[in-house]
């Protein structure tokens, strides 16, 4: 049987172990992304390994997520980022050149080229023919280092793209039937590879958007071919050179198939509160709106706001209703700007953001009280938007801006065809990379403000662990849960800040009873239900807790990312060996492990006593994270190998 691109370009790639689906191996990293929300304590955690300069081909840091800069915090951390980056060999994108996966995609992204990003959403590389890897910031650090990337070998879902969309229905519909079909939960360990006729209908944006939303199934990535529509785009952004032809061999083996037909897709919506609840627009339309907002790095490109403006191109939106929008780089708003859309979209009563990730990530624009949202961005998670009465449906551009019109949740399908606007990619984009700073050869002063923290350790693990189960949670608990974003995103630099809010939302005295039971030597356990830590890379919903003195979660199930953070800053994620066990335990109960390090480096199954009870839990992990987790952490272990 012949390779699946996936395979052919881990191949390419690897440098430890053998690529047997489930399997550990480690893949050379040839890019690196950071934001400055994650990016900080990245870069933080390089500074300590003590490497004079990164050591990949290409390595950016972006600014895209605290760009308000409201108070010295952000505007400190970003002028950590940019002095830290000259000395050690990263280009720096600065606040306004835009979103890092619409800026990555349009200028520095390599077909058949390794990508790894401290953001979920660094799969986005995946619609150019890239394995591109959301991972924790530690991660990324050790890959900046020229230390491999860790990850399970991953079984490969092919999905079939058969026909071509309607007018009307766009790339959002169609990842939003897929997650209709996969859910959120289930996937971790696979990649999705993209192959069909139709994906010869999708331009690289189009993809984009698809590989993007897989961050949202809990897939490892997903993957497009690289083929003359990648070759078109990267010609357009006048990097042809970039180009290779990649395709996966005719015999590919893939462990699943599932076929779509891209000409029965409709409009759809995901509804409150997950990106998996979703309805045909068709059968909710006529909904009240009070706010829809166009952006994020799902759908901010070129082409998407083009149609977006050709939509409201003479026309008002509706009085009352809040009209958001937000391009996704600084290219894509010269251009809108120089050939007249960006005034169609002022003058419909459109209000215009900066190239930043904003109202997604919970940085401005929240909701009326109970309001209804729709959004073009990728999570809905309740809460997220700023308001937590506030209903979040994740929706098409073209949904969205036909639905500001009218002022309700409005089905494209209902506008003639003939209307849909006609938008092409540009033969040329505005090229101008003025707002990236290249690294510099010679070494200067680090700019370190007081919220600038040091990198977390911990010790290394204890032989014998007693404490309380803190907090039980259920099932999807997301990092958005654990370690809340918006305001609080200009404390990820400062440890012992942001601790006092884990779990904020959930159970606000959290923080505070678990760093009581620090004060007296007792550790605390978190319970979790499925899929506990979905949705955002950020590693704080891991050095937080163990900051808090949390290391060991028993949840029934995880996703990849959090899992690895987990590991990498010394808790053990552990599993229900009994899944009626997790009704047994309760927040409050106390427990005890002995002899932790024997069975931590050689068992599956860690007994525990809980409120004098014992029970097993499983414990899944390599030899590699086993030492690990003995010396405290992925900085602890590194350093000590190094």
């Amino acid at each position: 049987m012949g390779l699946s691109l996936t395979y052919k370009i881990l191949k390419n790639h690897l440098v430890e172990g053998a690529l047997i689906p489930g399997s550990e191996i480690g893949i050379r990293i040839d890019q690196t992304l950071t934001q400055d929300a994650t990016g900080t304590m990245a870069y933080l955690q390089f500074e300590a390994m003590n490497i004079p300069r990164v050591k990949t081909s290409l390595s950016v840091s972006y600014v895209d997520h605290n760009t308000l800069q409201m108070g010295f915090e952000n505007a400190d951390d970003h002028s950590y980022l940019r002095t830290m980056n000259s000395n050690y060999g990263i280009y720096h994108s600065q606040a306004g050149n835009g979103i890092c996966h619409q800026v990555h995609l349009e200028r520095f992204g390599v077909p058949g080229a390794t990508l790894l990003g401290s953001d979920s959403h660094t799969p986005t590389g995946g619609g150019l023919g890239m394995i591109s890897i959301g991972a924790g910031g530690l991660d990324v650090a050790v890959a900046m280092g020229g230390g491999p990337f860790y990850l399970e070998a991953p079984g490969v879902l092919n999905i079939i793209l058969n026909g071509k969309l309607r007018p009307w229905v766009s790339a959002k519909d169609i990842i939003l039937k897929i997650l209709e079909f996969l859910t959120t939960k289930g996937n971790v360990g696979f990649a999705v590879e993209y192959t069909g006729p139709g994906i010869e209908t999708l331009t690289v944006p189009e993809r984009a958007t698809i590989t993007n939303m897989g961050a949202e199934l809990g897939v490892t990535f997903s993957i497009f071919p690289s083929d003359n529509k990648t070759l078109e785009f990267l010609a357009a952004q006048g990097r042809a050179e970039s180009w290779v032809e990649l395709l996966p061999d005719r015999d590919a083996a893939y462990e699943k198939t599932l076929e779509i037909d891209l000409a029965g897709i409709v409009p759809l919506a995901a509804a409150p509160h997950s990106p998996d609840n979703i309805k045909e627009i068709s059968r909710i339309r006529g909904m009240k709106i009070d706010q829809v907002a166009i952006g994020s790095c799902t759908n901010s490109s070129y082409m998407d706001l083009m149609i977006v403006a050709g939509i409201l191109k003479g026309k008002k939106v509706k009085p009352g209703l809040s009209l958001i929008i937000s391009p996704g780089s600084r290219q894509v708003f010269e251009m809108i700007s120089r050939n007249g859309a960006l005034s169609d979209m002022i003058s419909s009563g459109a209000r215009i953001m900066e190239s930043a990730c904003g109202f997604c990530i919970g940085s401005g624009q929240a909701p009326v009280t109970g309001g209804i949202s729709l959004r073009t961005n990728n999570r809905n998670f309740e809460g997220r938007s700023g308001t937590s009465s506030a209903g979040v449906y994740l929706v098409s551009p073209e949904t969205a801006a036909l639905s500001a019109l009218e002022g309700v949740l409005t089905d494209p399908m209902d506008s003639p065809p003939g209307d849909y606007p006609e938008v092409t990619l540009p033969e040329k984009f505005i090229i101008d990379d003025s707002m990236i700073i290249p690294p510099s050869e010679n070494k200067s002063t680090i700019f370190r403000g007081p919220n600038i923290g040091d990198p977390p350790y911990t010790g290394r693990l204890p032989d014998e662990l007693r404490g309380v189960v803190g907090i039980k949670t259920g099932d999807k608990i997301t990092t958005d849960h654990i370690m809340p974003a918006g305001q609080r995103l200009k404390y990820r630099s400062n440890i012992p800040k942001y601790s006092e809010y884990v779990f904020e939302h959930v159970d606000p005295e959290f923080s505070r009873r678990a760093l009581e039971n620090k004060k007296k030597g007792l550790f605390t356990i978190i319970i979790g239900g499925e899929s506990y830590g979905q949705g955002s890379s950020r590693e704080h919903a891991a050095i937080c807790p163990m900051y808090l003195g949390v290391r060991i979660v028993i949840a029934r199930s995880y996703e990849r990312i959090h899992s690895g953070n987990l590991i990498n800053f010394g808790i053990m994620p552990l599993v229900f060996a009994d899944a009626s066990d997790y009704d047994k335990i309760m927040a409050g109960d106390t427990f005890k492990i002995i002899n932790l390090i024997s069975l931590i480096q050689n068992s599956d199954l860690l007994p525990m006593e809980i409120n004098n009870r014992s029970y097993r839990f499983r414990f899944n992990a390599s030899e590699r994270q086993r030492n690990i987790l003995v010396e405290g952490g992925l900085l602890n272990f590194t350093k000590k190998s190094s």
